[in-house]
């Protein structure tokens, strides 16, 4: 019997239409209640969202009107993404913190557990000291505006095994600040559940389930934004990643990140439902 019950969230690229990550346009076709109100009669507990549709339903109805349909739906969960170059200087840096100022006034708004942030892409090294005192500051401007702080780790990126993951959020020890494990890019990145059972409780921040096939297609990165599949139809083996984040003490919502050329396709309804659905059985397969 499970202590407690899981609430999943739909992660915005699930139910975002025909779009994907750093697209020429990333705003959803949907409207922001439709695709509310689709994720609540699938069963969702929250959504997640991303900068430029945020700004873009933000511009249209305010971000009260945006809480209000969250509320109205029984959606007390909400991620936001994604920041980048939070380690940068220069105008990379200026632009990052147009966007962090931007998401952070949103999430105090929308009451959002948490941010993410990316590592530096297509990059193998990395400045330790300086990657882990720009995390220690960007979880302190976090904590003014209420949220947490969620790096992700990801095997095309300079933050791609947890041994450097752990060093950053470990070194900047900011009780705001962790870690976003996603099924795909631990997976795809050959770390080890067993390894990430090992993480600390305090620095898992947000979790994300998926699942991908046994080959990749194309780069990773192509991978990970057309390839990725339902939980269970893939290789990854949801119920024994779910039980490696369980053994942190792990005890936070899931968001569900399918980001896939055949699932944005979907009808809305379809893709809330199957997505939920196929996320759900994975909590019951153990």
């Amino acid at each position: 019997m499970m202590s407690n019950p899981i609430e999943l969230v739909a992660a915005y690229w699930t139910i975002s239409g025909d779009v994907y990550p750093f697209a020429p346009n990333e705003i959803s076709p949907f409207p922001f209640a439709e695709r509310v109100e689709a994720a609540a009669r699938a069963g969702y507990k929250g959504v997640g969202l991303i900068h430029a549709d945020l700004q873009a339903t933000r511009e249209k109805i305010g971000l009260k009107e945006m809480r209000r349909i969250l509320d109205a739906n029984g959606m007390p969960h909400v991620e936001l993404e994604f920041i980048t170059h939070w380690f940068a200087s220069g105008a990379l840096r200026a632009a990052s913190d147009k966007v962090r100022s931007e998401l952070f006034e949103a999430a105090e708004a929308l009451g959002a557990r948490d941010v993410k942030i990316a590592p530096e892409f297509d990059a193998d090294t990395i400045d330790l000291a300086q990657v882990t005192d720009s995390f220690a500051a960007i979880c302190d401007d976090a904590a003014r505006y209420g949220t947490k702080i969620a790096l992700e780790v990801m095997p095309f990126s300079n933050v791609r095994t947890l041994e450097t993951a752990r060093a950053i959020v470990e070194g900047a020890a900011k009780a705001n600040g962790g870690l976003l494990l996603d099924i795909w890019h631990v997976g795809r990145g050959g770390i080890p559940y067993e390894a990430v059972a090992a993480v600390p409780k305090q620095y898992v921040v947000s979790v994300e389930l998926d699942d991908a096939d046994e080959k990749i297609v194309g780069t990773l990165w192509e991978d990970t934004i057309y390839e990725r599949r339902l939980c269970g139809e893939g290789v990854l083996d949801p119920p024994a990643f779910i039980d490696a984040i369980r053994k942190t003490g792990f005890d936070g919502f899931y968001s569900v990140e399918v980001i896939s050329k055949r699932h944005r396709v979907l009808p809305l309804e379809e893709a809330a439902r199957r997505s939920f659905e196929t996320t759900m059985a994975q909590f019951a397969a153990r």
